[in-house]
């Protein structure tokens, strides 16, 4: 099993260096004990970035990561040098493509805006959703009649964005969670085993379940571009969104 780090709190997230030791080594990747790195899933892609041997030299890109019955699995590329393999127990340091990182922050947290905006303006849920580079999708229920104009939801979502409004996340126990009102914009329920259930709540417009890195802030988020929705071939509404703004190469303060 490899010890999920980022999804601690709302602040590991942000987290650049790390430490950890090697627990298994299969062939083209290795597992460690514990990880920073964001493995593929709920529509986030995986992170990218470097491990390090702490003692010896030697350095790997971390060029995919994905989970593999509780564990996870560290995709690497061509060493830069000709190091040593690597062993079992070896302790390593992990370093995290920070923009790559805080890019699909801005936009996870961008897109449980869309979609809690969405929700409210038209009773619709969001069934899917995915993002990779600068923007991403929503998959709403139903079809296209009587969704707002790409415009109106734009504007919706600015106001919100710069009012900044706080984002949380807590680990809430399932049979507390079970008694609680239900998450608001999402179709999709927790998967089968998962307790506690961690909860992403963003200030007075929406909670969820999700597993996936967030930024602390809808200031954060920067901006959102809309595109007129399209009707996919199953009968959903699609929208399309994009991330405007500059990107800081660092974490706000």
């Amino acid at each position: 099993m490899t010890e999920l780090l980022y999804l601690a709190d709302g602040d590991a997230a942000y987290t650049q260096r790390f430490e950890a030791r090697v627990v298994a080594l299969p062939p083209g990747a290795i597992v460690l004990d514990r990880t920073f790195f964001y493995p593929t899933g709920g529509g986030q892609p995986a992170d990218a970035g470097r491990l390090f041997r702490a003692k010896g030299g030697g350095s790997w890109p971390v060029v995919d990561v994905q989970r593999a019955a509780g564990a996870v699995l560290h995709r690497l590329g061509r060493p830069e040098e000709n190091p040593k393999p690597l062993q079992l127990d070896e302790p390593l340091q992990g370093e995290i493509d920070w923009e790559r990182r805080y890019r699909h922050m801005r936009l996870h947290t961008g897109q449980h805006l869309l979609s809690a905006r969405l929700f409210a303006m038209t009773g619709r849920r969001t069934r899917g959703a995915r993002f990779s580079g600068t923007g991403g999708t929503i998959d709403l229920e139903f079809g296209l009649g009587e969704l707002p104009a790409a415009s109106e939801i734009e504007r919706d979502v600015r106001r919100w964005i710069e009012e900044n409004r706080a984002v949380r996340t807590r680990l809430v126990p399932l049979a507390e969670y079970a008694t609680e009102p239900p998450s608001r914009s999402a179709a999709v329920g927790v998967p089968p085993g998962i307790d506690p259930v961690r909860v992403v709540e963003i200030d007075a417009a929406d909670r969820c379940p999700c597993g996936g890195t967030h930024v602390r802030s809808l200031g954060e988020v920067g901006g959102l571009q809309v595109h007129p929705p399209e009707l996919r071939a199953g009968g959903e509404a699609r929208i399309s969104f994009r991330l405007t703004g500059a990107l800081p190469p660092t974490p706000p303060g």
